[in-house]
């Protein structure tokens, strides 16, 4: 019987170190829910019991029922069957039902809907899971972020008609973002709706690379305002799949093949507007995108488990030059890293899920009113803080955690050697399933330049002001100073930064966040080695019964090795940047060459 939850002590440890008593009281808005609906808490402890509950049903159906079924369902993938229908990978309708049955499929929604109404650092947690069991999967569970959008911006008739269907899983869905000229650069969007004489919706064109664009219900972003060209011409929409609704290919991908990537055709598709017109690109989609973004860190975090832990066991039983491969030094080395990238990925994102639930909450606390002036004022700051900070950490998330996802796939297929190139083992899968995790949903350059202004516009000073005045282990005060030492090395890189402009700013855009994310995490492990939370762990080898140490010990270990490692290359960064290397842009031509031509 395997348990995804269960097996995976540095998920359950965050858990616990995590306040997620605070998260639960604003997510249940002062448990006020318990007197209406049956299923909702009554207090923080009733609450935080139920997420682990839940979490622990969900990582039992992983590693019982989704996971065996990964391979099975990468050889299928989908069938674009003559009638236009998208027929699934048999193992995806199967865990695609068994999820609903398990009612999980309205994670977030609010119970009058029959949702759980969990936060989204629980959701996250579940996402990560699924993802380890299969990442295909994961882009079709992953996607109740369009119901939260509907339920954060349509109107009450639109959320009656869809978020109970959505929490049942009766229905599935699709953002419908991407043109084949429209890709990045969203505010190129021509799908184009229009209304007939009596205001009804409609849509007419073409878009592609849709992640599930065979779902039930499409969020659709297109051209409401023909005479607007940029954002403020684009509206969402919300339809139904149906007979105006073509599904011209399925795209022939290099991994997450039970997953449907389709090229839709929209033939005067009916449409219902959400929200306001003008409002689909600045507003509504970039909430989308940004829990999209979460999405895929989690889908990062997920594959990434799983690579490593083939690559775990294999270096411990592998017998080569006389005893295990994890015995040679370069091999040990990068387990340790992977092991360590991972763990690093996970703080970041859990971290971020925090700041996102904070944020959330505090929306709706004063939306709620009936506060003095003063808790008014508390309230507002709290906000502003919040937002800054998780536009900040949202595409740091993103970004980190994809890239590390490919690294340890990467790396895992090397640790197994020979046998890792071949499909006798599932570290080829996870590496063609990883490739896309730094691709879609903004891609990694995309996702440096969205946090570089974070990092510049003084956003990453106040946060690590903040972390480096929380209480910590005297233990650790050594590495404390470290950080504090890669703090100097950042603001000395900014303000080189500021003085040399914006498009320098982001020519080392990807330095500054790097050595950002460095800081930050750093101090995320030294918290987490200060924790009060009084869980053993066991030592590797020792087996059942065996020696343990505290995670507080263990914490301690690794924040020392996550520092102490990256801080030289944290001033390596400081003095790239601080080296005013602009020939990118004066010898481009000369360094990169000629457009190649056939000769």
């Amino acid at each position: 019987m395997a348990n995804f939850y269960r097996d995976n002590e540095d998920i359950q440890f965050l858990l616990d170190h995590i306040d997620l008593a605070e998260i639960a009281r604003l997510q249940e808005e002062d448990f006020a829910f318990a007197a209406e609906y049956e299923c909702a808490p009554a207090d923080a402890a009733e609450a935080v019991a139920n997420y682990k509950l839940v979490l622990d049903a969900v990582g039992q159906l992983c590693g019982d029922f989704i996971a065996p079924r990964s391979e099975q369902i990468d050889q299928e993938g989908n069938i674009l069957c003559e009638d236009g229908r998208v027929q699934y990978a048999k193992g995806i309708a199967e865990c695609l039902d068994a999820l609903a049955k398990a009612d999980v499929m309205g994670f977030t929604l609010p119970h009058r809907f029959g949702g759980l109404n969990f936060p989204n650092l629980v959701y996250t947690v579940a996402t990560e899971m699924v993802s380890r069991a299969d990442a295909p999967l994961m882009n079709i569970f992953g996607l109740q972020g369009i119901a939260e959008t509907i339920n954060a911006f349509a109107s009450d008739d639109i959320k009656a008609d869809y978020l109970p269907r959505f929490a049942a899983g009766e229905v599935t869905g699709a953002m419908v973002l991407t043109e084949p000229d429209a890709g990045s650069d969203l505010q190129a969007v021509k799908v184009r709706a229009f209304q007939d004489d009596e205001g009804n919706w409609y849509l007419r064109g073409v878009k592609r690379f849709i992640t599930n664009g065979c779902g039930e219900v499409l969020l659709v972003m297109a051209r409401s305002e023909p005479d607007r060209s940029g954002g403020l011409g684009l509206s969402l929409f919300v339809c139904d799949r149906g007979p105006t609704v073509h599904v011209r290919r399925l795209e022939d991908k290099l991994g997450i093949h039970g997953s449907p990537t389709c090229e839709l055709f929209f033939d005067n598709t009916p449409c219902r507007l959400i929200g306001e017109r003008q409002r689909g690109l600045v507003t509504y989609v970039m909430a989308l995108m940004n829990g999209a973004r979460i999405g895929i860190a989690a889908q990062s975090m997920g594959i990434a488990e799983a690579a490593y832990r083939v690559a775990r066991d294999y270096a411990a039983s592998r017998e080569q030059f006389g005893g295990p491969i994890e015995r040679l030094p370069a091999v040990r080395d990068m387990v340790i890293e992977m092991k360590l990238a991972i763990e690093a990925g996970r703080a970041l994102l859990y971290e971020t899920c925090r700041a996102v639930d904070t944020e959330l909450g505090t929306l709706k606390r004063m939306e709620r009113g009936g506060f003095d002036k003063a808790e008014a004022k508390e309230l507002k700051d709290r906000s502003r803080k919040s937002k800054r900070l998780t536009t900040m950490l949202t595409p740091m998330s993103k970004y980190y955690c994809s890239e590390m996802c490919n690294r340890v796939a990467y790396d895992a297929i090397q640790v197994l050697g020979g046998s890792g190139y071949m499909k006798d083992y599932p570290c080829e899968r996870y590496a063609r399933d990883a490739r896309i995790t730094t691709i879609y949903e903004g891609t990694s350059q995309l996702q440096v330049v969205a946090a570089v202004r974070g990092v510049c516009g003084g956003t990453v000073q106040k946060y690590l002001a903040d972390l480096a005045g929380r209480p910590y282990d005297p233990a650790i005060a050594d590495l404390l100073e470290v950080l504090a030492e890669g703090t100097a090395h950042l603001d000395r890189a900014i303000a080189f930064v500021k003085e040399a402009g914006v498009d320098y700013m982001d020519l080392y855009g990807r330095d500054l966040v790097d050595m950002a994310i460095d800081l930050i995490i750093g101090y995320l492990f030294c918290d987490q080695a200060s924790t009060k939370v009084a869980r053993p762990v066991p030592v590797a080898g020792s087996g059942d019964g065996g020696k343990t140490i505290s995670m507080k010990q263990r914490k301690a270990m690794v924040a020392r090795r996550f520092i102490t490692h990256n801080r030289p290359r944290i001033a390596a960064m400081a003095e790239r940047i601080c080296g005013g290397d602009k020939s990118t842009f004066r010898e481009y031509e000369i360094l990169a060459g000629p457009v190649p031509q056939e000769v």
